[in-house]
């Protein structure tokens, strides 16, 4: 998560009702626009409302797919595994800890060592 986005942004994307029905559900299971709105009986247009939200903040991800008929859509997932939200002081602190993949996380550690 950027460390410049403030705290009481990502509470507030959090503390939304439908965008944590919404996040909640494509934890589980992985859907396009559409499936979530059937599947939660929330319109398409808040369905979106709440995707972008959540995309501001990088708390999912999408991928396109190709159907049958050969149309394209989009199916969105959950891009992390745990939230800790903690209070210091007067202070918040949340951390989002996501699943890295393998050459991703070497690549990390490699420019961490600031090897060339």
């Amino acid at each position: 998560m950027d460390d410049e986005v403030p705290i009481e942004e990502i509470l507030n994307t959090i503390g939304d009702e439908h965008a944590r029905t919404v996040l909640a559900s494509i934890s589980r299971e992985p859907g396009s626009a559409k499936e979530l709105a059937e599947r939660l009986d929330l319109s398409q247009p808040t369905i979106y409302r709440r995707i972008d939200l959540l995309q501001e903040y990088d708390l999912i991800k999408e991928r396109t797919l190709v159907a049958d008929d050969g149309n394209h859509y989009n199916e969105y997932t959950s891009n992390f595994n745990s939230t800790v939200i903690s209070l210091e002081g007067d202070e918040y602190d949340v951390r989002i800890f996501r699943e890295e993949n393998l050459p991703d996380r070497f690549s990390r550690l490699w420019d961490d060592l600031g090897v060339n």
